[in-house]
């Protein structure tokens, strides 16, 4: 069987290259243990019927790829980390920024799962790659289930599995066929004004996580500003950039990031599906509710125009009329000065999930730095917790675990803030 690649899959595989991978990863923190290995790889392998397209590895040609179902040799793809004793944190960030960097072979499918333990402090991480032109973050979730997560039990029913989506993503039926000349200026052309990650990204990475609660975050965003959790994680981003920016940069008036927005449907097979906005991000505001209400008043704006899914008509359009023209625009949409950096957030199991019967703890996406854009945050939620995985190109980016711990900062900012906006309305 042979699957044409989509134009978008392919826009995706090209843009690796020798400085850049073409993968996500997935990194499963498994507090328990490592995994047995042989029971995991014939676990995978018994599982793989239900996801067809881990089976599929490039074939074609360079001007007409194609995905073809193959054999899966699971012992290639399922390894655990060699030479490497307990390790501590320090060598957990330096032994996920080598993973993460090694290019997934591509005569093979274009996946791979890496075990890395004993940890110091006990237990183990699996570390998932996947190319993004096989699977975006929503798709690897649902794969996930197929063959990672152990079932569902049987009482949990229809709930105990759902589709996972980007959390900013509405769908592209909500709004009809309305004029496109607002995404021109809203979401397309490039701004002025350079950021600090606009410059020539390297080979070397840098990777750091961070951990927040779900709940916490959800109501907290409600309670102070009627706002949801992606807008949430977005007034995190900020507040945890402003701190960093203080200390390695200096500061700035705003910063225009990049959202994902799913256009995934229910049921659909397609690997990837997706939109995006723009944001500015107040970053020189000091203020923890003042920035949230600020991130909420810009995405409510860009959802009320529906400005993803005009973005994704304008492009189609593109592509059919001329070819040339869409390749021009998506060039000027990668632009450094079109945005600074991308912040994702996928949702990830709702209930508490388990492999090989080792409970899961966080699940932290890590997603690759773009030319001009040398700092990526990615976000994911298992159960109640939200994993940050921050990736950067340390020429550019010092300090990222600094930036990793001023998530959980500006996380523990907004929590409290809340919980002070609660006891005095409860005084009042």
């Amino acid at each position: 069987m042979q699957v044409p690649l989509t134009a978008e899959d392919r826009t995706i595989l090209a843009l690796e290259d020798a400085q850049l991978v073409g993968h996500t990863a997935t990194v499963v923190h498994l507090p328990g243990g490592a995994p047995d290995l042989p029971q995991l790889r014939d676990a995978v392998a018994r599982r793989l019927a239900a996801a067809p397209r881990l089976t599929w590895r490039l074939s074609g040609t360079s001007d007409e790829p194609t995905w073809r179902s193959d054999e899966v040799d699971v012992a290639a793809h399922v390894r655990a980390v060699d030479g490497v004793g307990p390790v501590d944190e320090a060598g957990v960030r330096a032994e996920l920024a080598r993973i993460f960097g090694e290019h997934l072979d591509r005569s093979r499918p274009l996946w791979r799962m890496d075990v890395l333990g004993p940890l110091t402090g006990g237990g183990a991480l699996l570390v998932w790659r996947v190319h993004h032109a096989l699977a975006d973050g929503g798709t690897v979730m649902r794969l996930a289930e197929d063959v990672l997560w152990d079932p569902a039990p049987a009482a949990a029913g229809a709930g105990g599995r759902r589709s996972a989506t980007a959390a900013s993503g509405t769908s592209g039926a909500e709004h009809g066929r309305s004029s496109l000349s607002g995404v021109l200026t809203g979401e397309l052309l490039p701004g002025l004004r350079r950021s600090p990650f606009h410059a020539r990204v390297g080979r070397e990475r840098d990777v750091a996580l961070a951990v927040a609660p779900v709940a916490g975050l959800r109501e907290a965003a409600r309670r102070l500003a009627g706002a949801t959790l992606n807008d949430a994680v977005l007034a995190v981003v900020a507040g945890a950039l402003r701190r960093w920016l203080e200390h390695r940069h200096g500061p700035l008036h705003g910063l225009t990031v990049k959202v994902p927005v799913t256009l995934h449907h229910d049921g659909d097979d397609v690997g990837n599906r997706d939109s995006y906005f723009r944001v500015d991000l107040p970053v020189d505001e000091p203020d923890p509710v003042a920035r949230l209400l600020a991130v909420r008043r810009e995405t409510a704006e860009r959802k009320a125009r529906h400005d993803a899914q005009k973005l994704d008509e304008l492009m189609d359009r593109m592509a059919r009329l001329s070819p040339r023209l869409a390749g021009w625009s998506q060039r000027l949409q990668r632009s450094g000065r079109s945005f600074a950096l991308n912040v994702s957030n996928v949702r990830g199991p709702e209930r508490a999930v388990t492999v090989l019967g080792a409970p899961v703890g966080a699940v932290s996406p890590l997603a690759e730095v773009a030319q001009h854009h040398a700092l990526r945050v990615a976000v994911l939620s298992a159960a109640d917790r939200l994993g940050f995985g921050l990736v950067a190109d340390p020429s550019v980016v010092e300090g990222l675990d600094v930036l990793a711990a001023a998530v959980e900062q500006a996380t523990a900012e907004l929590l409290h803030a809340d919980r002070n906006g609660s006891a005095d309305s409860s005084a009042g």
